[in-house]
Order: structure tokens, then sequence, then C-alpha cells
């Protein structure tokens, strides 16, 4: 009998803590929920189109805007 009263407090401790990280971190939780189901799953987004690779122009140094601003 000591094992099953043992073991109905550690499933109830456990339900008790999982409860409060729920309410604890609602607004985190309900927010990346809705990130995950508004999510394509198919899309990979390490996957550059290579239109979109093209159309990205190549940055400049700060010094080199300073340069070309003194000019």
């Amino acid at each position: 009998m000591g094992k099953a009263k043992e073991a109905v407090v550690v499933a109830g401790a456990l339900a008790f803590v999982w409860l409060a990280i729920e309410l604890a971190f609602k607004p985190f939780l309900s927010q990346t929920r809705d990130s995950i189901d508004k999510s394509d799953p198919t899309r990979d987004p390490d996957d550059v189109p290579a239109s979109a690779a093209a159309a990205v122009a190549p940055e400049t140094d700060a010094g080199d805007a300073t340069a070309a601003a003194d000019a």
C-alpha cells in the first residue's frame, strides 16, 4: 500500500509542476505554438532561391562609405 500511495503522490506532484510551468510560460508558449502552426514544413529556410541570392547586393564596409563621402 505504501508504494501505491507514493506513486500517486509523485504523479500528482509531476502534474502540478507541469501545470505551474504551463501557466508561468503561457505567453511564450502560446507565441511559439502559433509560430509552429503558421510555419511551412516543406520550406527549408537554409535553401535560398537563386533569384533572391542574386538580388542581394554586397555589403559595404563603414570605412568604404566614409571614403566615398569624402571624395
